[in-house]
């Protein structure tokens, strides 16, 4: 049985999931130190989570790994690096991963990254995402969606805006 894929993930208005350089500085201007934006709820409801090798990186440099408890398979073509926190690596592509992924029992993917989302829109296996807007404009950057991504249509489940002007958008796979 297939896994749902799901997304969580926050962009600035114009689109972008992270600055030029990879920073996520941006970030900030939503940071409240009382709501993590119903992510908690949303971590401890997947099974695994899939990411690729940049975002990972950047995962790497946070002080405290944000992963503890959670299975990690970092989706990278390049050479395989050492595990240092029990992550996995493959070259598998995300239909093939998924597929292996449900047949482990897998119930839910959260997908993380731009490219890795991208991948896994393209062979149309996303089921929902959550899609938090952070009220700044940065004008370039690493964008979440891009050239390559096809029409998917969605149904808005829900929208709720934060005090901090962050906005949260709610859509699942239409049909």
């Amino acid at each position: 049985m297939k896994p749902q894929c799901s997304v969580f993930i926050a962009t600035s208005l114009d689109g972008f999931i992270a600055e030029e350089d990879g920073g996520l500085g941006f970030l900030a201007v939503a940071e409240s130190g009382v709501n993590d934006y119903g992510y908690t709820p949303f971590i401890d409801s997947v099974d695994a989570i899939v990411m690729g090798r940049a975002t990972y990186e950047v995962g790497l440099s946070f002080p405290q790994w944000p992963y503890e408890g959670k299975r990690l398979i970092v989706m990278t073509s390049g050479p395989d690096r050492v595990s240092v926190h029990g992550e996995e690596f493959t070259s598998d592509d995300p239909a093939t991963l998924v597929a292996r992924l449900g047949a482990e029992g897998v119930r839910r993917v959260y997908v993380d990254g731009g490219a890795t989302i991208r991948s896994f829109l393209a062979a149309g296996l996303i089921d929902d995402m959550v899609i938090s807007i952070i009220p700044m404009i940065l004008g370039r950057g690493i964008p979440l969606f891009g050239l390559g991504v096809p029409p998917l249509p969605l149904r808005l489940d829900s929208v709720e805006a934060f005090p901090t002007g962050l906005a949260q958008l709610r859509y699942s796979r239409q049909g």
